[in-house]
């Protein structure tokens, strides 16, 4: 594997760390709960799609696995996004992990493009 492959390989990790975090540090209430682990979810998912599509037998198995990588990721902002408009957390304090799901949406873009004209 690559030097690319192994950093975006950790990058995905740190993100599911982050998210961990996060939902360790919500308020106890249910609705806060409730988004969390729908958060939880789909953001701890995004780096074991990524390493599925590494182990792809197929480009069409690599492209498959990506996009649904691309998917938790979407659905991973729109939960954080609904903690800030539900007035769940503080806008300041999920920038930093809005800015890297945008990063990784268009990192995650740009694998299945320049993979899909090699199928």
């Amino acid at each position: 594997m690559t030097k690319k492959v192994y950093e975006l390989q950790a990058r995905t990790k740190q993100y599911a760390l982050r998210i961990l975090r996060l939902y360790c540090a919500l308020p106890k209430t249910t609705e806060a709960q409730v988004l969390g682990r729908q958060m939880l979810r789909s953001g701890t998912s995004v780096g074991a799609h990524y390493r599925e599509g590494m182990r792809a037998r197929s480009v069409a198995e690599f492209v498959s696995k990506i996009e649904g990588g691309l998917q938790e990721l979407e659905e991973t902002a729109y939960w954080l996004e609904l903690m800030i408009e539900g007035e769940i957390m503080p806008e300041s304090r999920l920038q930093e992990l809005f800015r890297e799901t945008d990063e990784l949406i268009a990192m995650f873009v740009a694998s299945v493009k320049t993979a899909k004209p090699n199928r």
